[in-house]
């Protein structure tokens, strides 16, 4: 199976394979990276219509927990479906987007900024982006572009809140 081909639909039916496909989210063969990065922003949305704005601190709970557990998902899914980092593994995504919007107001605007900019970083990899995509193995290597990818972005965006005056 090469990154890009199609996942048996009984993955969804594991629960760690379930969550590392982002509840389904990467499935789809064409930009999967981006439908987990919506799947990840929806769930943002839910959670804070659910128990008002959350806290960065809680935020930074979640991405922590997320992270740590990520490794262990995505590597056995990368393991079970043979291929390291096989495009429809989402939850890096989810963590690393999630990363980035700690601390940020929760507005159309400042949302939208973040998924453009997360989606930007991830795909181009810029250093050491990059680095850690083809260095580092396993469900480290998996989460760890990612979590760079939203540190950026998080910087990004605490600089403009900064420059904004908000």
């Amino acid at each position: 199976m090469t990154k890009n081909h199609a996942i048996p639909f009984q993955f969804l039916l594991h629960p760690v394979h379930f969550l590392a496909l982002g509840l389904g989210s990467g499935m789809p063969r064409f930009a999967p990276g981006t439908w987990g990065t919506l799947m990840a922003l929806a769930l943002f949305v839910l959670a804070n219509g659910l128990f008002g704005s959350i806290h960065w601190h809680w935020l930074l709970v979640v991405v922590i927990f997320a992270a740590v557990f990520g490794i262990y998902l995505c590597d056995k899914t990368a393991k079970d479906l043979g291929v390291h980092d096989h495009g429809g593994i989402v939850w890096d995504e989810f963590v690393g987007f999630w990363l980035c919007l700690i601390g940020i107001p929760v507005s159309l605007y400042w949302l939208l900024a973040a998924f453009v900019l997360f989606r930007f970083f991830d795909i181009l990899k810029p250093m050491p982006i990059k680095w850690a995509d083809r260095r580092v193995q396993g469900g480290l290597g998996i989460m760890l572009d990612d979590i760079i990818a939203g540190a950026y972005v998080l910087l990004i965006l605490h600089a403009a809140k900064w420059a904004l005056g908000v």
